[in-house]
C-alpha cells in the first residue's frame, strides 16, 4: 500500500492458513489492546483516525486487513469466508502477536465478527465495542429469506448471492465504486429518500451505474484517502468481500444452539443518521448483554469512525479507561 502520512507500515501474520496484513501502534505493554475489525467495503485504513489518536493516549491498537481485503490473502470460493473461519483468523492473529485477550471493536460486517468472537471465543475477548452494528438475536428463519421477502430479489445482499455479478459491477470502475460508497450522512440518498423501510430501493446494482462520480458534495474521503482504497481493491478485487455475504445462510444454519447471552463488558456506539443500521436496531440489546453501555453519535451516517472520528475516539477512550482501569 502506498504509504499514507501517519499510517503504520504493514507487518504480516500467518493466521489460520492465510497471511493477514496487520497495522499496529501504541505501547505494547498496554492492556488490553484493541483490535479493530473493518466492514464492507473497507480495509484497516478505515480506522486511520483511531490508529493515530488512541495510541497517543496510551492504548495499544491493531487493525488487520481482514481475509479477502487489502494486502491480506484473498482465497477463492465462498467456503473460505464462513463466520467460524473469520473468527478463527482473529484468534490466530492474537496468537501471532502473543496476546491472550483483546477488546474487539467492529464496524459494519466487522461488527458481526466482534459479537461472534464474544460468543464463540469468549476466553480471547476482554470486551466488545460495536460501532453501528448491533448484537441481534438469531433470526427465526434464514435471514436471506427475510431480506428477499421484505425488499425483493434485487436487494443488494440477495443480489450478491449471484456468482460473479457483484464483483464485475464493482471492479468495472473501482474509483467510481469507492466514490459511490463513501459518502457522508446523505449516503445513498437516491435509494432511500424518506420512504418507509419496506419500500426502499436497496439495489446497488441499479444505483451505482446511475451515480455521477463528478458530484463531490457528499464525498467523505480526500483524494489521497480515496487513492488508498482504490489501490487496495485494485489489488484484492471484490470476490473476497462479497463472499462474506454468500455465507449468511450457512452461518445462520450453523449458529443454532450457540449461547446468545454475552457476559463481557460491551459498548454499543450508534450513529444518528445511519439508514442501513439505525439506532433503533440496537433496541433490546440490554436483554442479551449483561454489562452494556450505549452511546449515540449525532450527525453521523454509516461511516461513523471516518465521519465523526473525534467523537468515536472520545467514546472509546472514556469507556476503556472506566472499564479497564490501571
Amino acid at each position: 500500500m502506498t504509504q499514507f502520512p501517519g499510517w503504520p507500515q504493514a507487518r504480516y501474520v500467518e493466521a489460520n492458513g492465510v497471511r493477514l496484513a496487520l497495522y499496529a501502534a501504541g505501547p505494547e505493554d498496554a492492556k488490553p489492546p484493541i483490535v479493530f475489525c473493518h466492514g464492507f467495503p473497507e480495509i484497516a485504513f478505515s480506522w486511520r483516525h483511531q490508529m493515530r489518536a488512541l495510541p497517543a493516549q496510551g492504548f495499544r491498537v491493531l487493525a488487520p486487513d481482514q481475509r479477502g481485503y487489502g494486502a491480506s490473502d484473498a482465497p477463492r470460493g465462498a467456503a473460505a469466508y464462513q463466520i467460524e473461519t473469520l473468527c478463527a483468523d482473529m484468534c490466530a492473529l492474537l496468537d501471532g502477536e502473543g496476546i491472550a485477550k483483546a477488546v474487539f471493536c467492529g464496524h459494519d460486517w466487522g461488527g458481526f465478527i466482534v459479537w461472534e468472537m464474544a460468543r464463540r471465543h469468549p476466553d480471547r475477548v476482554a470486551g466488545v465495542i460495536g460501532l453501528n452494528t448491533p448484537y441481534l438475536p438469531r433470526a427465526p428463519i434464514d435471514p436471506l429469506a427475510i431480506l428477499e421477502a421484505r425488499f425483493g430479489p434485487e436487494m443488494y445482499i440477495v443480489f450478491f448471492q449471484r456468482p460473479d455479478q457483484a464483483e464485475a459491477l464493482f471492479e468495472a470502475d473501482i474509483d467510481k465504486t469507492i466514490r459511490y460508497f463513501f459518502r457522508r450522512s446523505d449516503v445513498f440518498p437516491e435509494m432511500f429518500a424518506a420512504r418507509p423501510a419496506d419500500q426502499r430501493d436497496l439495489a446497488f446494482q441499479k444505483a451505482l451505474p446511475r451515480f455521477n462520480p463528478a458530484n463531490t458534495e457528499s464525498q467523505l474521503l480526500s483524494d489521497a484517502e480515496r487513492a488508498v482504497y482504490v489501490e487496495a481493491f485494485s489489488r484484492s478485487g471484490f470476490h473476497g468481500p462479497v463472499n462474506w455475504y454468500r455465507n449468511m445462510s450457512g452461518n445462520w444454519a450453523r449458529s443454532a444452539g450457540l449461547a446468545e447471552r454475552i457476559e463481557h463488558p460491551c459498548l454499543m456506539i450508534m450513529a444518528q443518521n445511519d439508514i442501513v443500521l439505525p439506532p433503533s436496531a440496537a433496541d433490546g440489546m440490554e436483554t442479551r448483554i449483561t454489562h452494556l453501555e450505549k452511546a449515540l453519535v449525532e450527525g453521523s451516517g454509516h461511516w461513523t469512525q471516518q465521519e465523526k472520528p473525534d467523537e468515536v475516539n472520545r467514546l472509546i477512550a472514556d469507556w476503556m479507561r472506566r472499564t479497564f482501569p490501571d
